[in-house]
Order: C-alpha cells, then structure tokens, then sequence
C-alpha cells in the first residue's frame, strides 16, 4: 500500500507535468459529475489534463468551442462559477482541455484515437480508448466519468486508477484527501481507499 499523495507524485512526475493541485480538482469535479449527473440522468465526459498545446493538435472542436473567446482567468478549472458551466457543458459529448495551470481552454472536443498496442480491460467503451489513446500519444493524464457513475483516470496509455465516487465523497466529507491509503492490484490498477 501506498498514500494517494504518493499516486499524485508519481503521475504528475517530471515526464507529465502534471500539477498536482490541478489534477485533484478535475478529478473532484469529475466524482461530483459521475455522482450527481445533470437533470436526474446519469451523464459521462472525459477531462485531459496537461501538455495542451500537443493535444488540441491532435483533436478537433465537435461543434463551435463554447469556452473559445473566454479570459483564461474566467476559466480556471479552482472557480466555482467555472465548474458549473463545466457540469452543464459535460452533456455536450466531447472531451475537455486543461491547461498545467488549471485553466479549461477547450470543451466538447473530438479526440483523435489510436487503438493500437493499447490493453483495456473488456466493457470499457469509446470515451475510455480516447482517453487512454491521449495519454498514451502526449505527456497529458486523462480522466475520463462513465455513465455508470465510475470515473477512471489514465496515464501512459494505461488505466491506473478507478474510483468509485460515494467512497471518494464520503472520505472528503470526514477527512483531508491526502495520505490516503491505496491498493494496487495485479493489472496496476489502483483502489483509492478510506482514510485510516
């Protein structure tokens, strides 16, 4: 076992870039999207964090960018206003761009994806072979929310990491979200686990 801190560490290591602070927001967001839905149904997005410039490169806008014109400082992912418009734009279908600094630059984009040389586990559907597509070609993580309520982060092409979102609220609610204790499984999957 080892802290979820330490996860952090080692995803946003040199070779990604990857804030650390920003990663636990958009992965927070994404527990509240996969907890709460929009409008009583259950919704799935997907968020790619870091090394922007190279994926919007390689992604296209589905329909007319609707953060596109907007300040950066208007779109950082740490605003209230901004995760609101974010839970009602995560209905768009389509993928979200966040910048190392935290900044939403993109929204409801097409993600080119290469399945080649890339293992997921069977039942795992089209949003989570882009995710783990992104990840595997840029330095970016990617986190994507099923619409069966998990949310999956990716690195390196891989799955690393499934949380289930009721546990993972439930622990914000009763203690501090670092120095959790986490499980890794024979497929290097890791179980984000309770507060001791």
């Amino acid at each position: 076992m080892y802290t979820e801190t330490q996860l952090f560490k080692e995803i946003c290591s040199e070779k990604r870039r990857v804030d650390t602070r920003v990663l636990e927001q958009v992965i927070t967001l994404a527990v509240e999207i996969a907890r709460e839905g929009r409008e009583g149904r259950k919704i799935g997005t997907l968020f790619v964090v870091g090394d922007s410039e190279a994926v919007l490169r390689s992604s296209r806008p589905m329909i007319l960018d609707p953060l596109q014109g907007h300040a950066d400082e208007k779109k950082h992912i740490e605003d209230p206003n901004v995760r609101e418009t974010l839970k009602e734009l995560a209905q768009l279908d389509g993928a979200f761009v966040v910048s190392d600094e935290g900044v939403v630059l993109s929204a409801a984009r097409y993600l080119d994806t290469v399945s080649d040389s890339l293992e997921l586990p069977l039942g795992l559907g089209s949003r989570h072979m882009a995710a783990a597509s992104v990840s595997h070609r840029t330095g970016a993580v990617s986190v994507a929310v099923s619409e069966s309520s998990m949310v999956r982060m990716f690195d390196d092409g891989k799955l690393i990491s499934e949380i289930t979102p009721e546990l993972w609220m439930f622990d914000r609610y009763s203690s501090q979200i670092r120095n959790r204790p986490v499980a890794q499984t024979e497929e290097g999957v890791t179980i984000v686990g309770p507060a001791e």
